[in-house]
């Protein structure tokens, strides 16, 4: 009797590389098995030291080889790729201010609030839709550029923070004066007409 016919595509690592390659060497359970890699397979994988097991349903290929900030890819993915490093996190990623946050802060979208989520030890999350003018990259993690990261901060975080991070960022030429009193406006204005 013939063999029944595998269901899904072949599992080629090549693709499972290329899937993880741009996430730090990091990947999904369910993008291991778009690449092919059913959950057996991936099991087979941890237990032979190609890959390891680093959060539940999160992998990383490990002869990958590490880059910086890596460990925020595995928030990243937690969030299905939705969330972005904002508030303290963010400043410390753009080098304002003396930001050293002993938690990880992402904001995920609007819609998640409603979310029953298991949030890792470690992450504050925040609630807001990111506009693309907004979003910036950091290897591979996104997180919000420098502007709305002061905004951030100033409307929700440490005063004294956001006006080290306002002063560091305006000598720095990121951004001036009135884009950050316009922008802060603007989301006051959004925070007002949805409360």
């Amino acid at each position: 009797m013939p063999r029944a016919k595998a269901r899904g595509p072949h599992p080629i690592w090549d693709r499972l590389y290329e899937t993880a390659a741009p996430q730090g060497g990091y990947l999904t359970l369910a993008q291991a098995a778009a690449a092919g890699y059913s959950s057996p397979l991936v099991e087979y994988h941890v237990r032979s030291g190609r890959m390891e097991r680093v959060a539940r349903g999160i992998f990383r290929l490990v002869h990958f080889p590490p880059t910086d900030n890596e460990d925020l890819a595995v928030f990243w993915l937690w969030s299905e790729q939705r969330g972005v490093f904002s508030h303290e996190t963010a400043l410390a990623l753009h080098e304002l201010s003396d930001a050293l946050p002993a938690k990880i802060h992402m904001t995920l979208p609007d819609g998640w609030r409603r979310r029953r989520l298991r949030v890792p030890r470690g992450l504050i999350l925040h609630y807001g839709d990111v506009d693309k003018v907004d979003l910036a990259w950091r290897g591979p993690v996104p997180l919000t550029t420098p502007l709305r990261t002061v905004v951030d901060v100033t409307l929700e975080g440490d005063p004294a923070l956001a006006e080290q991070a306002t002063a560091q960022a305006l000598t720095r030429r990121m951004f001036s004066r009135t884009e950050l009193r316009q922008a802060t406006a603007r989301r006051r204005n959004e925070s007002e007409s949805s409360g």
